[in-house]
């Protein structure tokens, strides 16, 4: 296996592929404005096995499209879609952020909860907003610094990771110079990096270290992990995950 296929045998089983939680989903959901509208169709970008979309079938009069580019991720979403009950609300489909195929103006919403980085920020706000219809809703969590100054390692980490990490101030500038009225922000909470994510990750080391023989591929993937993990538990007092719902505002 390549390092993208290792990665995502690591992920595929759990829940979530990235910081967050339900609370925080419906919370972004009751300041979106969503639950009020009917008949929606919103599209779910990057994902993964689901457990943002499977919230916002569960709250909402929509069809989804569940766009995510690792098929694993895909075909655990449609297992967990099925038992949930709301496979008929859900589309799964393959395809990359750099490759969306929306007709200009079709959707009420986008989601991306903890995926956006994999196109950039400043980018993904920019080449979405056009599939939006007027005054559709764009609804992304982001990593975001907590506080004006950080430890010199973590800021060469992060920097090094993810070059468009910056503070809230910046990423609401970026949405509304991208035609965005922004409409919320806040940050998720340390139990969605511990409990919603950092810990049921951990407890796969020593199955997916087995199943791969104890590689070096397999066991740098998980000490990049546990990097990651440590610069959290140390430091998670000035990064996160903000959370930001914005408007499509009214052209020019």
């Amino acid at each position: 296996m390549n390092e993208l296929e290792l990665l995502a045998d690591l992920h595929r089983d759990t829940e979530r592929q990235g910081p967050g939680g339900q609370d925080e989903t419906r919370l972004a959901l009751e300041l979106s404005g969503l639950r009020d509208r009917q008949d929606l169709s919103i599209a779910d970008l990057g994902c993964g096995t689901g457990a943002a979309t499977l919230v916002l079938a569960e709250a909402l009069d929509a069809r989804i499209v569940a766009v995510d580019f690792l098929a694993p991720f895909l075909n655990t979403l449609k297992v967990r879609a099925i038992k949930a009950g709301v496979a008929e609300r859900i589309t799964p489909r393959h395809a990359t952020m750099e490759a969306l195929d929306f007709p200009a103006a079709s959707l009420d919403a986008i989601w991306s909860e903890g995926a956006i980085y994999n196109i950039g920020f400043s980018r993904g706000v920019r080449e979405w907003r056009r599939f939006l219809k007027p005054g559709g809703i764009l609804a992304v969590s982001e990593l975001t610094w907590l506080t004006e100054r950080r430890p010199a390692e973590l800021e060469a980490y992060w920097r090094a990771q993810y070059p468009e990490v910056d503070t809230a101030s910046a990423k609401l500038a970026v949405l509304e110079q991208h035609g965005y009225t922004p409409l919320s922000y806040f940050v998720l909470p340390r139990r969605c990096w511990l409990d919603g994510y950092y810990r049921p990750l951990q407890q796969r080391f020593p199955a997916f270290l087995k199943s791969h023989g104890n590689s070096p591929a397999a066991r740098a993937i998980v000490e990049e992990q546990q990097q990651e993990i440590e610069l959290y538990e140390r430091y998670g007092e000035h990064f996160g995950y903000g959370f930001y719902v914005a408007r499509k505002a009214p052209e020019g």
